[in-house]
């Protein structure tokens, strides 16, 4: 797959749902496979993440551990991102994963979705929630529905 750079006219924010669905399918390339420098280069460098159930964390390096651990840890990882929306300086996206867990070799799945509050034409703040379970299994939810 040929990954086109990013189009941006100068440093500024997407403005329209095309200029948004081009960097969202962008920061997808960069997963697949990881990236993890291009990926850190497209936050601000006091970018704010809130991720999951982690702490929240500030800061390019911070990012730069997290995507690095990430990597190792999730193998053969592919990632499809759906730009869902565009709001002023607002992105919200969902993505579908799957990767082999490298410590346990479990092939896993996962979905969520997330929030880029964007500065200058970088993500300032991100906020991403996700559910991921072994492929095939029935995820934490399931069981409150039984």
């Amino acid at each position: 797959m040929n990954v086109q750079p990013l189009a941006r006219s100068g440093d500024r924010n997407p403005r329209t749902m095309e200029e948004a669905r081009v960097m969202v399918k962008y920061v997808e390339s960069l997963f697949n496979p990881w990236n993890v420098d291009a990926l850190v280069d497209g936050f601000t460098p006091d970018c704010v993440i809130r991720f999951c159930d982690l702490p929240e964390f500030k800061g390019q390096e911070s990012l730069r551990k997290f995507f690095t651990a990430r990597s190792q840890r999730q193998k053969n990882y592919t990632l499809v991102k759906t730009l869902k929306s565009l709001m002023n300086d607002t992105i919200c996206n969902t993505w579908e994963g799957q990767w082999e867990d490298a410590a346990t070799g479990q092939k896993m799945a996962g979905f969520g979705c997330e929030v880029w509050l964007m500065r200058d034409g970088k993500i300032a703040v991100w906020e991403g929630a996700f559910n991921a379970a072994p492929v095939g299994a029935k995820g934490a939810m399931e069981g409150l529905l039984t």
